[in-house]
């Protein structure tokens, strides 16, 4: 089906492993300024490519900003996720007493038809054992999910579904991962041989919430799937980040070489986030306190987030002719 879009040995410590919420505290003015001007800058450049996948480029000239309103469907969707997915990290940890920084967004501006590289938080004390390292590392992801599923199911019952001779230009084709599938065949009529779906802003937004889902649980370092592959796996996780990681290289390097050889389809996008995921490390450290099991609902918690992690990834998530 096609989707596109124009366009060290641990000490034992004496804590206790019962979760011990922090008094709310108000973020230092200092940096109080930080997070609100990268979330505004976020807006803008999420509105931007927003109005630009619909084929108008706000930043011609000033009388051409009023056309950002078109980008703010599919900007305001993206943002609510990636803020419900940063805003269940920060009360979990919260919850366990764990300091954290209120989320960074990070703007993209003019050079990605996204307009962001996601948010991210600060966490600035240790965590104390592998429970809350659960569910600090699973909060975020589960989260996020639920309002991009919700995203995908009000978007694709706006979406249209179109010849492909309506494209003028070399469109940019979606990979669509078997949730993503299942919604549209339920909400969408069928869609012939030389038919393509043109997505409304609001399912491409819950779209992309799908992919970073799929990307943080991935079990390597310090993304959401490595703090949970350490919780369920404790040391194990090192040969499970090895492995996704070079599975993640397979798939950058198969995706370089069908770009230069024309080989069937592939991203080598998935070659620069392995090196970025290089660059901050492939494993996990241990918490405060590792030997405090997981309770039974935390174990299914954990498997619950693999099988969102399969629902949800794409292979090929991005395909350009």
């Amino acid at each position: 089906m096609n989707f596109w879009r124009k366009t060290v040995s641990p000490v034992v410590p004496p804590a206790p492993p019962t979760p011990t919420a922090l008094p709310v505290q108000h973020a230092n003015s200092s940096r109080l300024w930080v997070h609100l001007l990268l979330f505004f800058c976020t807006i803008a450049s999420t509105a931007t490519a927003g109005a630009m996948q619909q084929g108008v480029d706000p930043l011609t000239s000033l009388a051409a900003l009023v056309h950002l309103v078109e980008g703010l469907p599919f900007a305001a969707t993206l943002l609510f996720i990636l803020t419900v997915h940063e805003f269940g990290h920060y009360f979990a940890a919260r919850r366990w007493g764990v300091r954290a920084s209120l989320p960074y967004f990070l703007p993209l501006p003019y050079v990605s038809f996204l307009g962001t590289l996601g948010a991210v938080i600060k966490i600035r004390s240790p965590i104390p054992n592998k429970r809350a390292l659960l569910d600090i590392g699973a909060a975020g992801p589960l989260a996020g999910f639920v309002v991009a599923l919700a995203a995908c199911f009000a978007g694709l019952s706006r979406s249209t579904v179109v010849s492909v001779d309506y494209f003028h230009a070399a469109p940019i084709e979606l990979g669509a991962p078997l949730l993503f599938s299942g919604i549209a065949a339920l909400v969408l009529p069928a869609i012939g041989p030389n038919q393509m779906v043109l997505l409304d802003p609001v399912a491409f937004a819950g779209w992309v919430g799908l992919f970073i889902t799929a990307f943080n649980l991935f079990p390597i370092g310090q993304l959401d799937g490595g703090h949970i592959a350490y919780a369920l796996f404790g040391p194990r996780h090192r040969q499970i980040a090895r492995t996704a990681y070079v599975a993640l290289l397979a798939l950058g390097l198969y995706g370089v070489l069908a770009l230069v050889w024309e080989w069937p389809q592939g991203w080598p996008g998935w070659l620069a986030l392995a090196f970025f995921l290089a660059l901050f490390g492939k494993d996990h450290p241990a918490p405060y306190d590792p030997f405090i099991a997981l309770d039974r609902g935390r174990y299914f918690v954990g498997y619950l987030c693999l099988l969102v992690f399969v629902v949800c990834f794409a292979p090929v998530p991005f395909v350009t002719y």
